[in-house]
């Protein structure tokens, strides 16, 4: 889930069809992008992160980056 986003999207009061119609997609297209089923096309980041005037870090991180922090801390744990 892109949970940033979605509380971006709240925050303005902005819902799935709008967001679809600004990426010229399809709302159930948007709702699986958003969910993280489907990955946003490059183009589509950079007319998001335009929109809510953010840089694409501040609004996109990949999905897997809590896992990914808990595997370095062990790496680095069992390296010492």
């Amino acid at each position: 889930m892109h949970w940033e986003l979605i509380k971006l999207r709240k925050e303005k009061k902005i819902n799935q069809e709008q967001m679809a119609l600004l990426l010229g997609i399809d709302r159930s297209t948007y709702s699986l992008k958003e969910s993280g089923k489907y990955d946003f096309k490059l183009q589509e980041i950079f007319i998001i992160a335009k929109f809510f005037n953010k840089q694409i870090d501040e609004i996109f991180l990949p999905i897997n980056i809590e896992k990914h922090d808990i595997i370095n801390k062990n790496i680095k744990k069992s390296a010492n």
